[in-house]
């Protein structure tokens, strides 16, 4: 199963990770370690595959069609008849006995209109389903990009760590060959300590990654394996509007209007509950006395003076009205979020361009220069801690921003459901040569 939006162009990012870009004079650089899995990578179409199957939330959704089918066979049964035996007197020469059927007539269209209401409740069932497994495809969507940022994160941080080594060692080797102070070394030092303490933090979300990705799917274990990046879709990204145009057809949406159904269809029932039965009886009476059998029919209807059902008609009406209600609420408020997760999603890619074709770049051109100014003896260290925390920044908020872009997407599929049926979203593609 493809996912819908891939937007974050991770796929590129991991592939070759940024932490590779530093382009660094060889004695200061160092390649980002890989990743030793225990196990074969995650994709994105096995874990939410993996997520439909054993999801219990989804597996409790899915009852309730199973629920909404009994109630549709119970609504079409028809009223059991009812089996008298009447006595009278006690003398065995002087008693009346009568053994009588009774059968109830719906009358009003009841049964048809129960028949209507229990299959408005399936469509609502079923309605619920589609929108909790968008919204499940949504999370684990997030959650999947969680846990390969969270990847690229760790490896930013290794490959910190050891150019913050390799820094250090050089730093060392100037300070023995009396070229800069002492006080130069103490900074690589620290700074070396404080990639230390970025690196425990980068492990220790991507663990809690990992812990959020497998509860989609019912465990409460941590997986092992790292995720694989997904392929990238192709096309163009929907417009706001063209994404406010699918709206009608989100999940939220669609069961709002079958609850609207199903409460026009439980005040149809309440209405038809004003019309009252008729019973008709049939049976068979002998009096011992005279010596004879009777035949006995009977015919019974209650006479609707008081109780006329009108309270409960009038409350199904009114929970019509507030179903309308909510509707429109539902509608105002998937608007606004829809707009606003469109927006972030257009933010993160213009942010993601700037990063990619201007930041990066200059931050690349400033660290060469300083590493290389720095071993020629041109440049203070402070000047090379500078330009390495420059580049080390601007990589980690471009993989910020890739979060934000597959987060911002991953709203939008949880508002208008699955978008397979109108085409994905492109996330922004990695395009300068620094980061790929």
């Amino acid at each position: 199963m493809r996912s819908l939006f891939f937007p974050i162009g991770l796929a590129l990012l991991c592939a070759q990770p940024l932490l590779a870009a530093a382009q660094a004079p060889a004695t200061l650089t160092a390649e980002p370690k890989a990743y030793s899995p225990q196990s074969a990578p995650l994709t994105l179409e096995a874990a939410i595959s993996r997520a439909f199957s054993t999801n219990p939330g989804l597996r409790s959704a899915g009852r309730d069609l199973d629920i909404a089918a009994g109630q549709r066979t119970q609504a079409g049964a028809i009223p059991n008849p009812e089996l008298s035996y009447l006595s009278e007197g006690i003398k065995n020469d002087a008693r009346t006995t009568t053994v009588q059927l009774n059968q109830a007539v719906e009358l009003g269209g009841k049964r048809s209109a129960r028949i209507a209401l229990a299959e408005r409740e399936r469509d609502v069932a079923s309605a619920d389903l589609a929108s909790y497994r968008s919204a499940l495809r949504a999370d684990v969507v997030t959650a999947f990009f969680d846990v390969l940022t969270a990847q690229e994160r760790l490896l930013l941080a290794q490959a910190t760590q050891e150019l913050s080594q390799k820094v250090t060692g050089v730093a060392a080797r100037r300070v023995i060959a009396g070229k800069i102070s002492p006080v130069e070394e103490t900074r690589a030092r620290v700074a070396e300590a404080s990639t230390k303490i970025e690196l425990s933090q980068a492990a220790n979300d991507l663990a809690q990654a990992k812990r959020r990705l497998a509860a989609t799917w019912g465990s409460s274990e941590p997986m092992v394996s790292p995720v694989e990046t997904p392929g990238m879709p192709a096309g163009a990204n929907p417009t706001t509007d063209e994404l406010l145009a699918r709206l009608p057809a989100a999940p939220q949406i669609t069961r709002s209007r079958r609850e609207i159904d199903r409460q026009e269809a439980l005040a149809d029932v309440e209405r038809r509950r004003r019309y009252p039965d008729l019973t008709v009886s049939l049976g068979s009476k002998r009096d011992e006395q005279i010596g004879q059998r009777q035949t006995v029919v009977g015919l019974a209807i209650p006479l609707p003076l008081f109780d006329r059902n009108q309270g409960n008609l009038a409350s199904a009406l009114r929970r019509t009205d507030k179903a309308r209600d909510e509707l429109l609420a539902i509608q105002n408020k998937l608007s606004a979020e829809l707009a606003q997760a469109s927006l972030r999603l257009n933010a993160a890619a213009a942010e993601l361009a700037i990063l990619r074709d201007e930041i990066l770049p200059g931050a690349h051109s400033a660290y060469d220069a300083g590493t290389r100014g720095f071993e020629a003896g041109k440049f203070s260290f402070i000047d090379v801690l500078d330009a390495q925390r420059t580049l080390f920044q601007a990589k980690t908020q471009y993989v910020r921003a890739l979060g934000e872009s597959h987060r911002a997407a991953a709203d939008i599929e949880r508002i208008i459901g699955n978008v397979e049926q109108h085409g994905r979203l492109t996330p922004p593609q990695l395009q300068n040569k620094e980061m790929q």
